[in-house]
Order: C-alpha cells, then sequence, then structure tokens
C-alpha cells in the first residue's frame, strides 16, 4: 500500500482513541460531527494501513505482584541477531526490546516478581553477549502517549467554539 496520508479528523480520533482505547465510534462520531460508519471506515482504513496496530489496557503489573522492573542493556553482536530476536521473543516476562546505538546494542525491558527470576534471564541473556541491569525503584511518569494533535488542530478547534 501507499503511504497513507491522515489528515485533522484523523488526528482527532488518533487522540480520542489514544486517551482512551475502549472509546466508542459512537462517542468519537458525535465529538468530530460524523456519522459512526464514517468514523468506523476511518479506523478500518488506519488499521489496514498499520497506523493503529493495537489496543492496549494499561495494567498496573506491580499490584500483580512484578514489582521487579529491570532494564537490561545487551551487547549482540550483528550475526547473532538471528538467533536472539527468536530467542527475546519467546520470554513472557520482556515488556520490550529495542535496538540501540551507544555501547550496547539492545536495550530489553523486563519485569518479575522476584530478582531471582531476573537473575535467571540475565545469566540465559549472557550468552549473547555483555550486560549492564539496572532495575528501577520508581516510576514517576508512566508510559504515556506522544500527542497525536497538532497545535494548529486545537488553535482552530479553540477558534471555532
Amino acid at each position: 500500500m501507499g503511504e497513507y496520508k491522515i489528515d485533522k479528523t484523523d488526528r482527532k480520533i488518533l487522540q480520542m482513541l489514544e486517551d482512551n482505547a475502549r472509546v466508542s465510534v459512537k462517542e468519537i462520531a458525535e465529538a468530530n460531527f460524523m456519522s459512526s460508519p464514517a468514523v468506523a471506515n476511518r479506523i478500518r482504513r488506519m488499521e489496514a494501513n498499520d497506523l493503529i496496530r493495537h489496543y492496549y489496557s494499561d495494567i498496573d503489573y506491580s499490584a500483580m505482584g512484578y514489582v521487579v522492573k529491570a532494564f537490561i542493556n545487551l551487547e549482540v553482536k550483528p550475526e547473532d541477531k538471528s538467533e536472539f530476536y527468536p530467542f527475546i521473543e519467546k520470554i513472557p516476562n520482556v515488556i520490550q526490546c529495542d535496538c540501540v546505538t551507544g555501547d550496547y546494542s539492545m536495550l530489553i525491558q523486563a519485569a518479575y516478581r522476584r530478582p531471582e527470576e531476573l537473575d535467571h534471564l540475565v545469566n540465559e541473556l549472557q550468552k549473547f553477549g555483555r550486560t549492564k541491569t539496572e532495575i528501577a525503584f520508581s516510576t514517576p511518569i508512566e508510559h504515556r502517549p506522544i500527542p497525536v494533535r497538532l497545535p494548529s488542530d486545537l488553535e482552530e478547534d479553540q477558534e471555532n467554539d
């Protein structure tokens, strides 16, 4: 498919979904002065073009006992990545894995109930290269979305009110 161009209405829909993934199509339609089928079609088109890839629940993992949140830097040689990617994908406690620049090539975020479980993962990772692990004491800012709507969209909306 070609590059999907989003317009102001798409950004408003995306912002509403970003703020609350459970917002109803009817609510989005009313806020955008559109019909529900028109909104549903826009959402389907954005999904088909991978602009919307997933819908998530924001779960408090610490309330479920996952109190050890760690960030693991890992140095993986390029020739080992084809073995590493399937390995890391199978680890259910890995929240995210990013290829990064700097002294290490991977940054892995994981959550565990006990330090011993994290220790086991780090030991397994060391077969791919050297590691450096940091454990988070607290998280003053949780995952939050970046603004989807442009400042000019907001200014225009205020002028029209």
